[in-house]
């Protein structure tokens, strides 16, 4: 009962971020609120702050995990921008057009808070937990990822219109949406995987919030820079 209606929770909130957030600008409100409910869902279910990776000591694992991690992906991400072929992952329809502003508040408040937030707190930490629980971590960290592949099926729509790396692999037509959706799904399953390791690896659920804000805050602001100083 209860991993249902945290599953029905986090569609809900799936729901409200492609629809209602999309024109009125509340995705981190409808984020926070989610996660909120799901930390009340957690605690009746008995999990202690322990069990989701934000106990003292889980906190402080996860804090000398972060640096690291963070480190790592904007290595990768500037190696990537120094060859030509790996500049394309960063022609971003949705980064071209930003103000300074708008940019920083992306990468510095809605992914962290409300992407990562959200996604790590409900498939790093609440479900993972619970799942684990009843069957087994193998178990927590497969259903959880799928569950995360899934999460990603209404925003991953219209990448191959805005991304220029997909479209030129799918299409940038109607025809390319349903594979895009596809690879989507399969591609952030697969990091689910990755995350729940680092969870599990580190004790803390800080550790995967920090490469999850690596990965997408600081891609959000590479591809808004890359758009004005290396792309054209």
């Amino acid at each position: 009962m209860r991993m249902v209606c945290a599953v029905a929770v986090l569609a809900v909130a799936n729901l409200l971020n492609n629809w209602l957030a999309r024109s009125t600008g509340m995705y981190v409100v409808i984020c926070v609120t989610a996660t909120a409910v799901l930390l009340l869902i957690a605690r009746w279910d008995g999990l202690t702050r322990a069990d989701l990776g934000l106990d003292a000591e889980g906190l402080r694992r996860g804090m000398r995990w972060a640096p690291v991690l963070a480190g790592i992906v904007l290595l990768v991400m500037v190696v990537l921008l120094a060859v030509p072929a790996g500049r394309e992952a960063f022609r971003d329809a949705r980064a071209t057009d930003l103000s300074v502003g708008r940019m920083l508040f992306g990468a510095l408040v809605r992914v962290p808070f409300g992407t990562v937030l959200l996604e790590e707190t409900a498939f790093r930490g609440v479900l993972w937990a619970m799942i684990r629980r009843r069957l087994g971590t193998a178990w927590a960290t497969g259903l959880s990822s799928l569950l995360f592949g899934l999460w990603h099926v209404m925003p991953s729509r219209g990448i191959n219109r805005s991304n220029a790396a997909v479209g030129s692999v799918f299409g940038d037509g109607p025809a390319g949406v349903a594979p895009t959706v596809a690879m989507a799904v399969v591609a952030t399953a697969l990091a689910g995987v990755v995350l729940c390791e680092l969870r599990r690896r580190s004790g803390s659920l800080l550790a995967p919030m920090a490469l999850h804000w690596a990965v997408n805050g600081l891609s959000y602001a590479l591809a808004w820079a890359a758009a004005r100083w290396w792309l054209g």
